[in-house]
């Protein structure tokens, strides 16, 4: 017999850097990421994913943060 799977719901969201000069700074991206965890409040962080989308520009960083908010355990 088979274990019935666990499934469970996360949350997400994506930000990306200004599109031209500058999108490719990965610094930028993660201090606008890092506020925008901050402002979630308690939040468990899941995971992290950075991406690259080439442009005339150089690579456009974008970032998408999984988590979890305490009101999700109920």
């Amino acid at each position: 017999m088979m274990d019935k799977p666990t499934h469970w719901t996360v949350r997400h969201f994506s930000q990306a850097n200004p599109s031209g000069p500058g999108c490719d700074s990965v610094p930028a991206l993660l201090r606008r990421l890092a506020d925008s965890i901050e402002a979630l409040g308690p939040a468990e962080i899941q995971d992290v994913v950075i991406a690259s989308e080439m442009t005339e520009h150089g690579p456009w960083r974008s970032g998408t943060v999984y988590f979890h908010l305490p009101e999700d355990e109920d």
